[in-house]
């Protein structure tokens, strides 16, 4: 379908009102811009801004992914909005049918930093240090480095969040480095954590735009031909390599059992090499909540194989149980 179609008619992206999210979704609307089509913004407010307040109280039969795309799901079912911009890792591992991620752009820095002016690392943070963050993921991996530190829980925004680190509220942070590139705040950056020291959430780094899926329109204001279109302009953000290895973590995360509370990490990233042959490098952590015990893969699968991204998501899952990982989950879960 051409650009043409419909060239008045302006694509309407839903995003939250986050100083992050609307970099991301504007990133998304100049790109459309740029290739000629006509684009509009809408600021959707979502349960997860809501939680920021006090006093809030989480709706039941919502999980911890949910709380971010509630209202802007809505948004796309309806045909208020045409297309949604996620962070991928915001995500549940499974969508629902009437939606589609039609394109995964090519992903930033996929890792977590250390963000503290007057220790630059993790190992010179004094005894009992407190670390802001409110992951559970987080908080095992750096028990499992240092267990005699504490954690504040800080929400909100990146800004709010250096801001509580800069009032004292906490010693250090911990955060995910593709906001704060994105948001051009990477000087507070003072450490980058390799994915075998804090293996990174799946999907971490990783934008996800999201449109109605074929052969489910918008309640509201039907029009398979414009939802067609919509799908077309927006296809070219696909980014292959990417998508194959989110898709990996996801499948494997859904295999463990899903869930963003879940201390589990998992990062597949495409490796060039001359001399061995191109291999995608698997790192997976599934950590106990007190960090005390762990159960890590560290591997390679060969490109020339071009293995499936639900085969070897499973695979992962499998390798990981083998070893005992669901026993610290089902631990966790008790907890």
């Amino acid at each position: 379908m051409t650009k043409d179609f419909h060239s008045k008619r302006p694509i309407r992206i839903g995003s939250r009102g986050s100083q992050l999210a609307l970099w991301q979704a504007n990133h998304v609307l100049y790109a459309l811009r740029d290739a000629g089509y006509a684009v509009e913004l809408e600021v959707i407010r979502t349960t997860g801004d809501r939680m920021q307040q006090p006093g809030f109280v989480l709706p039941p039969g919502l999980d911890g992914k949910g709380i971010f795309i509630k209202e802007i799901e809505e948004a796309l079912e309806s045909g208020r909005i045409d297309l949604a911009v996620h962070s991928l890792k915001d995500l549940p591992t499974t969508i629902a049918p009437q939606f589609t991620l039609v394109a995964i752009p090519k992903r930033a820095d996929a890792r977590d930093v250390w963000v503290c002016e007057e220790f630059w690392g993790l190992h010179t943070l004094p005894e009992g240090g407190r670390i802001g963050t409110t992951s559970p993921r987080r908080k095992a991996q750096l028990l499992a480095l240092r267990p005699d530190v504490t954690f504040v829980e800080v929400r909100g925004n990146v800004d709010t969040r250096l801001k509580k680190l800069a009032s004292g509220q906490c010693d250090a942070l911990v955060l995910a480095a593709a906001g704060l590139d994105r948001l051009k705040r990477a000087e507070s950056v003072h450490y980058r954590f390799c994915p075998d020291e804090l293996c990174p959430a799946p999907g971490q780094g990783a934008l996800a735009i999201e449109t109605r899926a074929e052969g489910f329109l918008a309640s509201d204001t039907p029009d398979e031909k414009w939802d067609e279109f919509v799908r077309g302009a927006v296809k070219f953000f696909n980014h292959p390599q990417t998508r194959f290895c989110v898709e990996t973590e996801r499948f494997a995360l859904d295999a463990m059992g899903g869930g963003c509370s879940l201390p589990v990490g998992i990062h597949v990233a495409p490796v060039c090499d001359a001399q061995t042959g191109d291999f995608y490098r698997i790192y997976a952590q599934v950590v106990a909540p007190d960090g005390e015990t762990m159960v890590q893969l560290d591997q390679i699968e060969p490109m020339v194989r071009q293995p499936n991204a639900e085969a070897l998501g499973k695979r992962i899952a499998d390798d990981l149980k083998a070893r005992g990982a669901l026993d610290l989950l089902l631990a966790e879960t008790v907890a």
